[in-house]
């Protein structure tokens, strides 16, 4: 049996190195970091109070009115003045409420993730202890919804009626599944808004709402780019290795039932797995440097671990813990189906939720938290950053074994399969069969923890999610070349994250 190319992270080992357009290069100096953080991210509360008092207390009182009122609340507030996390929980705020307002005056009426009031994953119904008066309430606004033209598609009404019924019994979740079902026969049977009135502009508010300015137009074409650059770069890979000849579905397909590739289902197996993230983990906490000059010591304090039998037991899935000062962070990866887990999709995930992903990021911006506004108007940055964490381990030489660099493509394809599966689904009237088959065609197999039809059941009820992330990451990714890593990191980091338009602004 070949040794599994992410168990020995010989590529993990070999210089971090970029240069021109994102490589790593250059050693960092303690100036040229500390400088560009002290000036936002680790500015002392008590050194911010006063600029931060009035600020905040006008940011509570939007998010806690209407969105022209809250506007209303912060017109008077002069960016230019303020401390740079404070201009942008401002500035973010102020994009992200004149969006809520528009929806707010449209034909759906609310903002918010989902144009339906209840679905198998929100509503008063979902609450711990749920009140009965709210129950009631979103009952009403269902049917006023349906009134204007805004029903459920059937498919999705189906499962939302399901979920209700696995719900402790009670009258008003029992009306609320009656109105459900007296509208079945009026649901649409294809799930995307573009069908509704104004439903094309709406779906473009939403996909502005998380990011920041992006039609979904220009979003479509610059996917369909790198879709067709991710395949490009698959197909050599694929001979390379010596993989027979076929689709990139059909490659992937093999690929990921190699056995020689794969953990055993024991045990030992999950043991194994987890100690080879957490080697190649080591390897990249000794490339950081390179990339983000100095970071508090605490930030690369983190560490992969397995479930515990208890949340298996539980049917939890894999989540992050985030480190603190006083608290590591760490992964903690869903390994119930190991088999589905070739080893060569592995250094992706380190690089996504462990360094440079997510624990660096969200580490940050827990020292300096975002206020509440920034962290709805701006929430796809989080996950286009861990995406482009993804594409910095490959600069720096992570992926070098051609089984590894398949993995990583294959992780890229999932996040632009899926977008570009959300505007077909939305804009162009796809049903979910037509859907199925483009994430086929166009990914081969489904990733770990987002099987075709979990996404499928997802898409039709949070329109623009899926690219808004992806248009995030390509954001930031198409911003970075041509400046040095380290200041752009920096510029890129501090302070929290950013909609489209702040980072595109990063000039170094």
């Amino acid at each position: 049996m070949n040794r599994r190319p992410c168990a020995i992270p010989h590529s993990l080992s070999q210089p971090f190195v970029l240069g021109e357009r994102g490589v790593w290069s250059g050693t960092p100096t303690r100036r040229s970091v500390l400088a560009g953080l002290a000036s936002t991210a680790f500015v002392p509360a008590t050194v911010r109070a006063r600029s931060t008092y009035s600020i905040r207390q006008a940011l509570d009182a939007a998010a806690a009115t209407d969105p022209d009122e809250g506007l209303r609340l912060l017109a008077s507030f002069d960016a230019a003045k303020l401390q740079p996390s404070d201009r942008l929980d401002l500035t973010t705020a102020r994009a992200g409420l004149a969006i809520d307002a528009a929806i707010a005056r449209s034909t759906f009426g609310h903002p918010g993730r989902s144009p339906y009031r209840v679905t198998p994953t929100i509503g008063a119904w979902k609450a711990a202890r749920p009140d009965h008066a709210k129950i009631d309430a979103d009952t009403a606004l269902i049917l006023a919804d349906a009134e204007a033209g805004i029903i459920l598609p059937r498919l999705s009404l189906d499962r939302t009626v399901e979920a209700l019924r696995s719900a402790p019994a009670n009258p008003t979740i029992d009306r609320q599944i009656a109105a459900l079902g007296s509208l079945r026969d009026s649901a649409p049977s294809l799930p995307g808004v573009g069908q509704f009135r104004d439903g094309a502009d709406w779906y473009a508010l939403q996909l502005q709402r998380s990011l920041g300015t992006v039609t979904p137009a220009y979003a479509e074409r610059r996917l369909f780019a790198e879709l067709n650059r991710l395949h490009a770069r698959a197909t050599p890979l694929f001979d390379k290795i010596g993989a027979p000849k076929g689709s990139i579905a059909d490659r992937y397909a093999r690929l990921w039932r190699d056995d020689r590739f794969l953990y055993p289902d024991s045990d030992a197996g999950r043991t194994d797995a987890i100690a080879d993230m957490n080697r190649m983990l080591a390897s990249a906490q000794t490339h950081i440097p390179a990339a983000f000059g100095e970071l508090p010591a605490w930030c690369l304090n983190a560490a992969a671990r397995p479930l515990y039998a208890p949340e298996i037991a539980s049917g939890r899935g894999g989540y992050r813990e985030i480190p603190t000062p006083t608290r590591p962070g760490a992964y903690i990866i869903d390994l119930k189906d190991i088999r589905r887990r070739p080893c060569w999709t592995l250094p992706g995930v380190v690089a996504h939720e462990l360094l440079p992903g997510h624990m660096i990021q969200l580490g940050l911006e827990s020292a300096n938290p975002p206020h509440p506004l920034r962290i709805d108007y701006a929430s796809a940055f989080v996950e286009g950053w861990g995406i482009y964490a993804e594409q910095l381990a490959e600069q720096s030489g992570a992926y070098a074994d051609p089984h590894v660099a398949l993995g990583h493509i294959h992780w890229l394809l999932f996040r632009v399969a899926r977008a570009l599966v959300d505007l077909g689904i939305h804009l162009h009237g796809w049903s979910i069969e037509q859907a199925r088959e483009r994430l086929i065609e166009w990914q081969g197999e489904p990733a770990y923890f987002a099987p075709f039809e979990i996404e499928l059941a997802r898409l039709p009820l949070e329109p623009a999610a899926r690219v808004a992330e992806a248009m995030a990451w390509l954001a930031i990714a198409d911003t970075a070349p041509g400046k040095p890593p380290i200041a752009y990191h920096t510029a890129l980091l501090a302070g929290g994250r950013k909609r489209i338009d702040d980072i595109r602004k990063i000039t170094l």
